[in-house]
C-alpha cells in the first residue's frame, strides 16, 4: 500500500503541498490532530475528479480525523463546506458523522467507499474565495448534470456543458470539440442538444479555466434545482411531495417544482416522530393554531432522521456565528438527540479567511487539457487573471480590504514621467505595487485608464473575499498605481504578485507600504534632530508649519486646479465661476504669506541664518498675532465660503455638464478628497489656529516674553470661530449629506433643510435568509438601510427606510440568540439588528435614541426618503440577494472600466470593515489633522523610509515631499489600532508609535515627544473612538 506521504501528485492535489499534509480545515493553520493508538485501517475516499485515495486511520478515530485528512490531501482550506458521504448497511445515503468513531458508522470499510463531495451550496459562489474551492464546486456540478440531478432548461444545460469544455479542452475547435463530446458525456440527453453546446463554446475564445469555473457556478446558482437533494415524502392527504434544505431554510418540490418553502426565521422547531416529519412554525395570529404545525410522512423513521439531521446542520452552518456547542450529559436518563453539527460555520470560514494570509497554492486539473494559470509556477504565470473579469466587482477591498481591486495596467504619461515614479534616490525600486490586504487602494492616473492587451487582477482567483482588494479599505497608488482596478503604469520586475521575498502581493498595496525602496537615513535625522531647538514651543510652531504647507496645497485644489476646469469650460455659469474666484483668491494670497513668515521664523530659530543674531527670534506669538489680526479683514470672504458650496451644488443639479465635470475632477490625482471638503477648508483651518494657540498658552508661563501676544492671538481667533460656527456647523452637515447622496441610490431629496446626519455604519440585519450585511444611515427623521450595490461609482442601494417618529428601540439578545442585537419597532415595520460588538451596539442604541427624540420635537412633516413605493421597497428587501447577484452578471463585463474613486470613502470602508462613525467623529476628525515627516517601517524589515504624511478625514496620506501635488498612497485607518511596539517587538527607536490591523503592522517614527504625543493623540481620534470620551453636543467641539 502507497503511503499518503509517497503517493505522486493526483488529480485535484495542489502542487508543492507539503508532506505533512499542509492544512487542517477544521484547525486552520495546525497539522491533523494526533490519532488514538491502535491498529490502521484503511479507508477509500472517492474524489470530485472520480479518483480514489486511500488514507489510513486509527480504529478509534472519529470521522473528523478521515475528514480532516482528505482536506489536508488537498491542501483546502474552505474544507468546512464539504463533506463525506457513504452507503449504510441499509443502502441509505448518510453523511459521516465528524463526532463519533468512523468504524462504528462504516461496519465493512475493506467493501465501502466513501465519497468526497460539496454538502453546503452557498446562494452566492463568490463567497468561496479560493480558486481551488470554486474547482471543486464546479466538479459537483459536473456530476450533478450528468446524473440528472440538475434538472434545467436546455439553453441553461448548454451553456453549462460549454464552459465545462472550454475548462477542459481550451478556445472552441471544430474538429476537437466535436470528438471530446462524442467521447464525454456531460448530460443525459447530450445528443440533443450537441450543437447549441458547440454554438455557446464558440463564444468563450480567451477564457481561462477559472473562468470558466466562475461561470458555470454563476448560472447554477440560479437554478432552482442548485444544490437540491430531494428527500420523498407525502403530505396529510398522501400526495407525492419531496423535501429539501437550502441556505433558506426547508423546500418542498412536487416532481421538480418548488411549491412551497419555510425560512428558517418561520421555523420553531423541526423534530420527527416515527415516520412522520414535523414543521412547527411560529405562531402567526392572522392564521388559525391547527396551522401552526405541518406534517410529512416519509419512508421510514431512518428517511426521517437523515433529512432532520441534515436539516440541523444547514441552520447551524449558515445561521450561527460559531459552532453550537455540545449539550452536557444528563445525569438521569436522555431526552431527544444528542446529534450536532460539527465544524465551522459559514461566517467562521469568511472571517478566517479575511483574518489569515492564506497563501495560494497553485494545483493541478485532472480533466484540463490546457495549462491553467494555477498550475503555473508564480514566476512563470503571465499576466492573465485567474479570476473572471466578471467577477471583478463582486469582491468584496477586505479584505481587500472592499474598496477596490487594482487591474489593468495603464497607460504611464511618458517615460520622464515613469521613470521619475520609481527612481531609486526618492526610495522607490521599479517594483510592482506591493502587498497589504487591508484597505490601500491605488488611485487613478487622470491622464488615461488605458489598458494592455492582457488586464490583470493583482489578486488572482478570491471574488468575494473581504482580504481581496476590496474587502478592505485602500492604499491609493497616484502614477505608479490604479484606483479600482484601472492602471498600474508601473513595470514589474518580480513574478507577478510576488514580493521580493517570494509573498503573493495583495491588490491593494501601494509601493510606498511595501518593504521595497528603504532610505536608511537613520543616522543624517540623528545628527539633524540634535542641531534643532528642543524647547516644546518650537514643536508647535513646526506643527503650525507644516499643517499651513498641507492647508496652502489645500487651497491650490480649488484656486488652481479646479477653476483651471472651470475657465476650460463653460459648464458652470459666470456667477458661479466669479463666486469661487472671489471669495478663494484673497484668503489664498493671504496665506502664501503669512506661509513665507511663519518659514522665516522657523529658520530663524531653528538658527539656519544669521538673523538670529539681531534679536531674539525664538518665539511664533507675534506671527501669529499679526497675521489672525489680518485674516479679521477676510471675514466677509470666509463667510462666502458657505455660499459658494451651495451654488456650487444648485449648478450641479440643473446642469448634468456641470455634474459630470464635478465629478471628473474629482477622479484626479490632485482631488484626493471630496472637492466640497476643500471648499470648506478655510473654515477647519480657523479652528487648527485656535488649537495650536490653546497649546502655546498652557505652554507659556505668564511671564514669558511669547505670552501676552500668543493670549492676545488666541482671543481673536477665538471671536472669529464664535463668528463662524453656526455657519461652520450646517456647512459640514450639508456637506456631509451631498457626499451620503453620491454613496446611496434610490433615495429623493437627502439634503433638505432641517435634516441632520448623525451616523453611518454597518450592522447586520436578521430577515428570512440570516444575519445579512446592510449599511444603515441614521439621520434626525429617519433610518436608511442599504446594501453595497454594482453601479458604476461602488453606490450603496436602499433596501428600507424606517421613520423615527414613534420608533421604539429594545435589546433583544435573549429573544433571538443573536448577539450584540436590538429590535426597532416602527409604525410601519420592525427590524431586528445585530452589531458587531457590545461597544458598537451601545454607540448606535444611544444614536437612535437620541435621533428618535429629535424627531419627536421636530414639528416638520415626515419626508419620504425612497425613491420607489412602499410595495417596491418590500419586493426590493425581499429579493436583495438575488438581484445584487443579477446585477453582477449582467453589469459585470465592464466593472474594471467602471470601478471609480469612490471606492475609498469613508462609508466604504465601514462597510468593509465593519465598524461606523457618528458626524460627532467627523467635526473632531476635522480638528484633528496633522501633517509632518515620519520615518516608517514594516514588521520584517531593516531600513526606515522618510515620508511626508498628512493626517486628514480619517486617513494617513503618504507624499515624498510636502512639495508634491498629490499623495502616493493612503491608508484608512478606521478599524486600526495604535500602540507603542513592546519590547519583543525590537524596535530600538524613541518616539515609535505602531498602527496594526489584523496581520497589517507598519511603524511610524516621530522626531520628539511633542509630536510623537500628537500624533498618537489625532490618530487615536479616528482609530479608538469606542474609547474616546465623546462631546454631549456637537457646540462643545468648538
Amino acid at each position: 500500500m502507497v503511503e499518503p506521504a509517497d503517493r505522486p501528485s493526483a488529480a485535484g492535489q495542489r502542487l508543492g503541498a507539503p508532506e505533512s499534509f499542509g492544512v487542517s480545515t477544521l484547525e486552520p493553520g495546525l497539522r491533523p490532530p494526533a490519532q488514538p493508538p491502535g491498529k490502521q485501517v484503511s479507508i477509500r475516499v472517492q474524489m470530485l475528479d472520480d479518483t480514489q485515495e486511500v488514507f489510513q486511520i486509527s480504529q478509534r478515530s472519529p470521522g473528523k480525523v478521515l475528514f480532516d485528512l482528505v482536506c489536508v490531501h488537498l491542501n483546502l482550506v474552505e474544507g468546512d463546506y464539504f463533506g463525506l458521504e457513504y452507503q449504510d448497511q441499509r443502502k441509505m445515503t448518510v453523511w459521516l458523522d465528524l463526532l463519533k468513531p468512523t468504524l462504528k458508522q462504516i461496519r465493512r470499510p475493506k467493501n465501502t467507499i466513501l465519497r468526497f463531495v460539496v454538502k453546503f451550496f452557498p446562494p452566492d459562489h463568490t463567497q468561496l474565495t479560493e480558486e481551488l474551492t470554486q474547482y471543486l464546486f464546479a466538479l459537483q456540478i459536473k456530476r450533478d448534470l450528468a446524473c440528472g440531478r440538475l434538472i434545467c432548461n436546455d439553453t441553461s444545460a448548454a451553456l453549462m456543458v460549454s464552459h465545462i469544455i472550454q475548462s477542459e479542452i481550451g478556445d472552441f475547435d471544430e474538429t476537437q470539440s466535436w470528438q471530446h463530446l462524442l467521447h464525454n458525456k456531460y448530460l443525459p440527453d447530450q445528443d440533443a442538444i450537441r450543437d447549441k453546446i458547440t454554438d455557446c463554446h464558440r463564444k468563450h475564445v480567451g477564457q481561462t479555466p477559472a473562468e470558466s469555473d466562475y461561470q458555470l457556478l454563476e448560472i447554477a446558482r440560479r437554478l432552482e434545482m442548485y444544490g437540491v437533494r430531494l428527500h420523498p415524502a407525502k403530505d396529510r392527504e398522501g400526495t407525492k411531495l419531496s423535501l429539501s434544505v437550502a441556505h433558506t431554510g426547508v423546500l418542498v418540490f412536487q416532481g421538480y417544482t418548488k411549491i412551497n418553502a419555510f425560512n428558517w426565521s418561520k421555523i420553531r422547531k423541526l423534530s420527527f416522530k416515527r415516520k412522520r416529519f414535523l414543521i412547527k412554525l411560529r405562531a402567526d395570529p392572522s392564521q388559525n393554531a391547527h396551522h401552526d404545525t405541518l406534517e410529512f410522512a416519509m419512508a421510514s423513521r431512518d428517511c426521517c432522521k437523515i433529512f432532520w439531521k441534515i436539516c440541523v446542520e444547514y441552520h447551524a452552518f449558515f445561521r450561527l456565528f460559531e459552532e453550537p456547542k455540545p449539550k452536557p450529559k444528563p445525569i438521569l436518563f436522555t431526552r431527544g438527540s444528542s446529534f450536532r453539527f460539527s465544524g465551522r460555520t459559514q461566517k467562521q470560514i469568511i472571517d478566517y479567511v479575511k483574518d489569515s494570509e492564506v497563501k495560494k497554492v497553485p494545483f493541478e486539473r485532472k480533466h484540463s487539457k490546457i495549462l491553467s494559470s494555477s498550475s503555473m509556477t508564480p514566476q512563470s504565470s503571465s499576466f492573465r487573471s485567474q479570476v473572471p473579469k466578471e467577477s471583478a466587482t463582486s469582491v468584496p477591498l477586505a479584505d481587500q480590504p472592499d474598496s477596490a481591486r487594482l487591474g489593468h495596467q495603464a497607460e504611464s504619461n511618458g517615460s520622464e514621467e515613469l521613470a521619475a515614479a520609481i527612481s531609486p534616490t526618492n526610495g522607490f525600486h521599479d517594483i510592482q505595487a506591493a502587498p497589504v490586504s487591508d484597505p490601500i487602494q491605488s488611485r487613478q492616473n487622470h491622464h488615461g485608464t488605458g489598458s494592455a492587451p492582457d488586464q490583470q487582477l493583482l489578486n488572482p482567483g478570491s471574488p468575494g473575499s473581504e482580504d481581496s482588494p476590496l474587502g478592505s479599505p485602500s492604499v491609493v497608488v497616484n502614477g505608479n498605481g490604479s484606483v479600482n482596478g484601472q492602471g498600474m503604469g508601473v513595470t514589474a520586475v518580480l513574478g507577478p504578485g510576488q514580493s521580493p521575498e517570494g509573498r503573493q502581493l495583495s491588490p491593494l498595496t501601494s509601493p510606498l507600504l511595501t518593504d521595497a525602496g528603504y532610505v536608511r537615513n537613520e543616522d543624517e535625522d540623528e545628527a539633524r534632530r540634535k542641531k534643532f531647538p528642543t524647547d516644546k514651543a518650537y514643536f508647535i510652531a513646526k506643527e503650525l508649519l507644516t499643517t499651513e504647507r498641507t492647508y496652502l496645497k489645500d487651497l491650490q485644489v480649488i484656486t488652481e486646479s479646479f477653476q483651471g476646469v472651470l475657465g476650460k469650460d463653460e459648464a458652470f455659469p459666470d456667477s458661479v465661476n466669479n463666486l469661487i474666484s472671489a471669495s478663494y483668491d484673497p484668503v489664498y494670497k493671504f496665506h502664501q504669506g503669512f506661509l513665507k513668515e511663519v518659514e522665516q521664523r522657523l529658520a530663524q530659530w531653528e538658527g539656519r541664518s544669521n538673523a538670529h543674531i539681531k534679536g531674539d527670534y525664538q518665539r511664533i506669538g507675534d506671527v501669529l498675532l499679526k497675521n489672525i489680526q489680518g485674516l479679521r479683514q477676510l471675514t466677509m470672504h470666509l463667510q462666502k465660503h458657505s455660499e459658494c458650496l451651495v451654488e456650487l451644488e444648485r449648478a450641479c443639479r440643473s446642469s448634468r455638464k456641470a455634474e459630470a465635470l464635478c465629478r471628473e475632477f474629482e477622479q484626479q490625482r490632485v482631488c484626493y478628497l471630496p472637492l466640497n471638503i476643500f471648499l470648506l477648508r478655510p473654515l477647519h483651518r480657523l479652528l487648527h489656529y485656535k488649537l495650536i494657540l490653546e497649546r502655546l498658552c498652557k505652554h507659556y508661563p505668564p511671564t514669558h516674553d511669547d505670552f501676552r501676544d500668543s493670549r492676545a492671538a488666541l482671543a481673536d481667533i477665538s471671536e472669529m470661530v464664535l463668528q463662524l460656527q453656526g455657519t461652520m456647523m450646517k456647512m459640514e452637515n450639508f456637506q456631509k449629506l451631498l457626499e451620503l447622496k453620491k454613496d446611496v441610490t434610490g433615495v429623493d431629496n437627502l439634503a433638505i433643510p432641517g435634516r441632520e446626519f448623525i451616523r453611518l455604519g454597518c450592522l447586520s440585519k436578521l430577515s428570512g435568509k440570516g444575519l445579512q450585511q446592510r449599511m444603515f444611515f441614521l439621520f434626525s427623521d429617519s433610518l436608511l438601510y442599504t446594501s453595497r450595490g454594482m453601479t458604476p461609482s461602488n453606490q450603496f442601494k436602499v433596501h428600507g427606510q424606517l421613520p423615527l417618529y414613534g420608533m421604539t428601540i429594545r435589546e433583544s439578545e435573549e429573544e433571538w440568540g443573536v448577539p450584540h442585537s436590538f429590535t426597532l419597532f416602527g409604525q410601519r415595520q420592525s427590524v431586528v439588528v445585530a452589531a458587531s460588538c457590545a461597544s458598537e451596539m451601545e454607540r448606535w442604541v444611544e444614536d437612535i435614541r437620541m435621533a428618535i427624540d429629535l424627531a419627536e420635537q421636530s414639528s416638520s412633516p415626515q419626508t419620504d426618503l425612497l425613491s420607489t413605493s412602499p410595495s417596491d421597497n418590500k419586493l426590493l428587501e425581499d429579493g436583495g440577494a438575488e438581484q445584487e447577484s443579477e446585477e453582477e452578471l449582467g453589469g459585470s463585463r465592464s466593472s474594471l472600466e467602471r470601478q471609480g474613486h469612490r471606492g475609498n470613502t469613508t462609508v466604504h470602508v465601514c462597510w468593509h470593515r465593519n465598524t461606523s462613525v457618528s458626524m460627532v467623529d467627523f467635526s473632531v476628525a476635522v480638528e484633528n489633522q496633522l501633517s509632518g515627516n515620519l520615518l516608517r517601517k514594516f514588521k520584517n524589515s531593516n531600513g526606515w523610509q522618510k515620508l511626508w504624511v498628512v493626517f486628514t478625514n480619517f486617513s494617513l496620506f503618504f507624499y515624498k515631499s510636502h512639495q508634491d501635488d498629490y499623495p502616493l498612497a493612503s491608508l484608512p485607518l478606521l478599524g486600526y489600532s495604535v500602540t507603542v511596539p513592546s519590547e519583543s517587538e525590537n524596535i530600538h527607536k524613541d518616539y515609535v508609535f505602531k498602527l496594526h490591523f489584523k496581520s497589517h503592522v507598519y511603524y511610524f517614527r516621530s522626531e520628539s515627544e511633542y509630536t510623537f504625543e500628537r500624533w498618537m493623540e489625532v490618530i487615536r481620534s479616528a482609530t479608538c473612538s469606542a474609547s474616546r470620551s465623546l462631546p454631549s453636543t456637537r457646540k462643545d467641539l468648538y
